[in-house]
């Protein structure tokens, strides 16, 4: 993608979610770097331009409320990511400035929607997005092929945005559709298989859009 590689700090201390969270972000195209505990990550911070910190708020040495100031002194948006996904830990992290919240555990889809959320309120996220044989403009939802442009209705236009921004990744029917038509999924309909299929056919995307078996659909970038 044709993204200025947005640098994220994940500062997690249990090594297998950062590892994860690590992982996706980077099949996303973002430059990632990790720090296990608080200290480090001061470090880090005080050593690095970050364009965003996805932050544990329980850390050894220096817990993620601290983190979070040093953050802001710094101008850095920071997402907490933690399991303490009470009320009251939510509206302590907002209160002292937190950009967004999310609860373990979470789901990778939602993990990235909530990034490119956060990236997009300080104009961090990319405009124009450059993928295969296409150029996306996110603003105006044009869409250019090969120099001509692709007439797309308002969901087929979100579900591709879903597939780029998850590339690589097999998306379940259920989370396509919760994530382009916002409502619960209810198991029995064909409105993802026959957009997708829309999809394929405008873009000629036959062999890129594929089926993932028992799951649903993976764009494959």
């Amino acid at each position: 993608m044709g993204r200025k590689m947005i640098k994220i700090l994940i500062v997690e201390d249990e090594e297998p979610i950062s590892n994860l969270i690590r992982m996706n972000l980077v099949k996303a195209g973002y430059q990632c770097r990790c720090a296990f505990d608080g200290k480090e990550a001061a470090d880090m911070m005080a050593g690095g331009s970050f364009d965003l910190i996805l932050l544990d708020i329980m850390l050894p040495k220096i817990n993620g409320y601290e983190l979070l100031e040093y953050a802001q002194s710094l101008d850095i948006p920071v997402i907490f990511i933690t399991a303490m996904g009470t009320v009251e830990n939510k509206v302590k992290g907002l209160k002292k400035g937190a950009d967004d919240y999310i609860s373990k555990p979470f789901e990778i889809v939602e993990l990235l929607a909530r990034v490119e959320a956060v990236l997009r309120r300080y104009n961090k996220a990319e405009r124009i997005i450059k993928i295969l044989d296409i150029e996306v403009d996110v603003d105006s939802r044009v869409v250019m092929q090969n120099g001509e442009q692709v007439t797309l209705t308002l969901k087929e236009f979100e579900l591709l945005l879903l597939f780029i921004r998850n590339k690589n990744i097999a998306l379940y029917r259920d989370t396509i559709y919760e994530n382009v038509w916002e409502s619960e999924y209810m198991g029995e309909s064909r409105t993802v298989d026959l957009h997708v299929q829309r999809l394929k056919k405008k873009l000629h995307w036959e062999d890129k859009i594929v089926a993932v078996y028992k799951v649903g659909y993976r764009l494959e970038a």
